[in-house]
């Protein structure tokens, strides 16, 4: 298995525009860590470097903590599957998986074998025979994963793999993705701007905004914990109020709130609570009187913006209560879900 690090490795094209700058994080051994960002963020500009088609300006690159700048393309044993699946089309789909063992020379027994194992992984096993365009879009993605995967690579590189795809083959395929990833323990990189997908198949998530590694952590850390404005606002924050921190108490324009986190010195604090975090009723402390100004159903949810002193929260509501324009409400903001972060 195999530990994946980039120290300060950043990208200048010839045209002076800097795609990626500094990015140090490590992929442990078979971790499948998700690299999250908007599109050109240098997400896949990251995955060309990692795979060799690319050099780095400055920076390295480590397997196991060894330097691989000077191995070729070919034999860092990095696989990247792209946005579009380039399947060969002239071969079946049993040939289109067996490319790359064939190009190590492996034996036509064990070939057939692995190409099988391959194909059944991914749900395909009588498809060895069609070709390309005989299947669906998802039929054809899960075909580049088992090419993908019957080489046993190093590290896997998965940029943009679904994106192409409806909604439920996404999942299904996700899932799928998740599952082999795990079985094979392979370490994969997996690159998508989808907020949803990368916290549902990541392990960890780095977060990278205009070609710079924001925040690298568990899924949940950015949600509760998120390093900055800046990174609260990308995964979906909408409420943001500014205050002055006295110990647990922070006076804000809606009022005086305690917060639980205490890890920030006194003074002026950004304070953010996520939509879905704030309730409607009271219910122990940080409870305030607002107004609804709007409600939306939304079938699973209700969205609901309310206004207290003419500070408008955005409020996450339960879709099986109805508020009404100007109805008077109680907002309860929980302490332990109030994150605070540095004013400015």
């Amino acid at each position: 298995m195999t530990d994946l690090s980039l120290v300060n490795l950043t990208k200048v094209y010839d045209s002076g525009v800097t795609a990626v700058t500094d990015l140090t994080f490590t992929v442990t051994a078979g971790e499948l860590l998700v690299l999250l960002g908007p599109s050109g963020g240098g997400k896949t500009t990251t995955l060309r470097l990692i795979a060799g088609l690319l050099t780095p300006t400055r920076g390295d690159l480590l397997f196991n903590g060894r330097s691989i700048l000077s191995v070729p393309p070919e034999k860092r044993e990095t696989i990247m599957v792209f946005q579009e699946h380039q399947l060969f089309p002239f071969m079946s789909v049993g040939d289109n998986v067996a490319f790359g063992l064939r190009m190590r020379r492996l034996d036509r027994p064990t070939i057939r074998r692995r190409v099988l194992e391959a194909l059944t992984a991914v749900h395909l096993p009588d498809f060895a025979s069609r070709w390309p365009d005989q299947l669906s879009g998802g039929q054809r993605q899960r075909v580049a994963l088992a090419r993908a995967l019957v080489v046993r690579p190093k590290v896997l590189l998965l940029d943009e793999p679904l994106s192409n795809l409806d909604r439920e083959l996404r999942q299904e395929l996700r899932e799928m993705i998740r599952t082999l990833q795990r079985e094979a323990g392979i370490t994969t990189l997996f690159v998508t701007h989808d907020q949803a997908e990368a916290m549902a198949i990541a392990d960890r998530v780095a977060l990278m905004l205009d070609g710079r590694i924001r925040q690298v952590g568990p899924p949940r850390d950015f949600y509760e914990k998120p390093a900055d404005e800046q990174v609260a606002r990308f995964l979906g924050g909408a409420n943001f109020l500014r205050g002055v921190k006295q110990g647990h108490l922070v006076q804000t324009d809606v009022g005086l709130l305690e917060v639980a986190q205490a890890d920030l010195p006194d003074g002026n604090v950004l304070l953010t609570i996520r939509p879905e975090a704030i309730e409607i009723g009271t219910n122990g402390h940080n409870n305030l009187p607002a107004h609804v100004w709007s409600y939306s159903y939304r079938g699973l949810i209700a969205q609901c913006t309310a206004g207290i002193h003419n500070v408008e929260l955005q409020v996450i509501a339960s879709p099986f209560q109805t508020y009404q324009e100007g109805e008077p409400i109680i907002l309860h903001l929980p302490r332990e879900r109030i994150c605070l972060l540095p004013n400015g």
